[in-house]
């Protein structure tokens, strides 16, 4: 095997076991409850802190595997849940948001230029891109199962309550992604 398809082969197996260690850190950030009148959990901290530090591609693929575990049943999402039920479930569209956001904000990272500004847009329009999937998803799964819901009602359930926790997050994952970015 010559130099350069080895350089590429080692490249290849970094690359994937980067995404697996940023799946389980995603997985491990849902498992992170933090107590305040309406509890929240890290794994919108995990999603920006993979596309952050790995890049779109990578970063996206450590979200799809996360994703794929918790479809597949293992407890990789809050609470140590897993399953398709959860997917499928009135809070599922917004972890199907994570790979959305994750996909937005790899576009943003290909289209702009580099800079401290372009992070922190890509990870909040990532974060709205969520917050909309998962939110249209809770009011038709909600309807289905309850009766009608008004968007403002979900928007206060689901959403307002973890605005500012989440640009908590953001700015978190910025400081650490800057610093860390040129390990991987």
């Amino acid at each position: 095997m010559n130099t350069a398809a080895k350089a590429d082969s080692s490249m290849q197996t970094r690359d994937i076991v980067l995404i697996g260690i940023f799946a389980a850190l995603i997985a491990i950030c849902s498992w992170i409850s933090i107590p305040t009148a309406v509890p929240f959990t890290l794994q919108t901290f995990g999603v920006f802190m993979a596309v952050e530090i790995l890049g779109g591609k990578r970063g996206t693929l450590a979200v799809l595997v996360y994703l794929l575990l918790g479809a597949a049943g293992l407890p990789v999402f809050a609470g140590f849940t897993g399953g398709m039920g959860i997917i499928t479930g009135s809070t599922g569209g917004y972890i199907v948001g994570f790979l959305l956001g994750a996909v937005v904000m790899w576009a943003m990272e290909a289209l702009l230029p580099k800079h401290p500004a372009v992070s922190v847009l890509s990870m909040l329009v990532g974060l709205l891109v969520c917050y909309a999937l998962g939110t249209v998803w809770f009011m038709v799964v909600y309807s289905r199962n309850n009766g009608a819901v008004g968007l403002m009602a979900v928007l206060g359930w689901c959403v307002f309550p973890f605005i500012i926790p989440d640009l908590i997050k953001i700015a978190l994952a910025w400081i650490l992604s800057s610093r860390l970015r040129k390990y991987a």
